[in-house]
């Protein structure tokens, strides 16, 4: 099942409409053969009705849809054609594995809607349930299955009848916390043994990064950033990208300038005073001098220090206080009050930090990020 040449899926200002509401709104986007491309957004961001107009569950309303070059939809010309017409597989949150059935029975399912049978029939279904490790269960039946083993099947009888596409419906979310770790990292060895297109939808932002090689971040129907999962944390687009990967510590600043590729910023209320900072930090590009912007700080990338560091330039050295504390074994997580905000700050576990404890924190200018308003 590896060695694939097709499974090349564009999308061309896809739009979709439920009454009133615009749940997609000219989302384009293209996928390379053998890539592994997550949906990633808040519920209602349109990334699952995406999925389901690429699947033929859902007609959209404007837009196109090929793989491998062959319109599989045109909105203009009423072209749609069903889900069956379109070589792709799919694997539900819900996982659709029908009890009465044994395992191989579940699997050899779509082969036989495709009229496959006899020895070949056997030979598939037998090769999708040994590349899911569940080859020994052939005959078991799917109630006595466990929800890992369910998923496994649902897995195989998708990839069995060798679709060029196959699309990922939070197929993860009804799983405990350590068996979806654990698929995790099944679910990438095998997509990358058997090269086959996948398409996948999460609202988990750590599943995208741990298994996307690009992520598309949505929100309200839009598009918000496609990148690989360490420029979408590194490098967000914009607010809204910032704050949903990860935490995100947002100060808003102003533009004063920039010196090449470090933006020199004031921000406002900073100290208790109400005197400004002047900060800096990387980005702002296409942000005039003078315009609100916002820095962005990741909480790994800010140094907590006990005394005022000595040696260090004043520019990015901010007074602190601690206003509460977090152990979270690999690292200590602090809240810091700087003027107006709270900024979360991870550091080293061994490091002793407590509330009301005035503190320093620092952070190299390329760790900061300036974000357009």
């Amino acid at each position: 099942m590896s060695g694939r040449d097709g499974g090349f899926v564009e999308i061309d200002r896809l739009s979709k409409r439920f009454g009133a509401e615009q749940a997609v709104r000219e989302v384009s986007l293209s996928v390379a053969q053998g890539e592994f491309v997550t949906l990633l957004g808040p519920s209602g961001c349109g990334k699952t009705t995406t999925l389901r107009c690429i699947a033929g569950l859902e007609r959209p309303d404007e837009g196109d849809i090929r793989i491998d070059g062959k319109e599989v939809v045109s909105a203009g010309r009423r072209l749609y054609l069903d889900p069956e017409d379109r070589n792709i597989g799919m694997v539900f949150q819900s996982y659709a594995v029908w009890p009465h059935m044994t395992v191989f029975d579940n699997v050899a399912y779509g082969l036989r809607v495709r009229r496959v049978g006899g020895a070949e029939l056997r030979e598939q279904t037998m090769k999708a349930l040994k590349l899911v490790g569940l080859d020994a269960l052939a005959e078991r039946y799917a109630t006595k299955l466990s929800g890992g083993q369910r998923q496994r099947v649902a897995l195989a009888r998708a990839i069995a009848y060798r679709p060029n596409v196959i699309l990922f419906d939070e197929p993860l979310s009804n799983l405990d916390a350590k068996l979806r770790e654990q698929m995790r990292v099944e679910l990438v060895r095998l997509q990358k043994d058997v090269g086959i297109t996948s398409i996948y939808v999460t609202h988990d932002q750590s599943e995208a990064l741990v298994m996307s090689d690009r992520v598309v971040v949505m929100n309200e129907g839009r598009i918000q950033q496609i990148a690989g999962p360490h420029t979408i944390y590194t490098r967000p687009a914009n607010v809204f990208v910032a704050k949903f990967i990860g935490v995100a510590n947002l100060l808003e600043a102003t533009l004063l300038g920039r010196d090449g590729a470090i933006c020199e910023l004031e921000v406002i209320g900073g100290e208790d005073r109400g005197a400004p900072l002047h900060l800096r930090a990387t980005g702002g590009e296409g942000a005039a001098r003078g315009a609100t912007v916002y820095l962005c700080l990741r909480p790994e990338d800010v140094a907590l220090h006990a005394e005022r560091p000595s040696g260090l330039s004043s520019a990015n050295l901010l007074d602190g206080e601690i206003i509460d504390t977090a152990y979270l074994g690999t690292y200590l997580e602090c809240r810091v009050r700087v003027g107006r905000y709270e900024v979360c700050v991870q550091t080293d576990h061994h490091e002793l930090f407590a509330p009301q404890q005035k503190v320093f924190l620092t952070f190299q200018p390329d760790h900061g990020l300036c974000l357009a308003g």
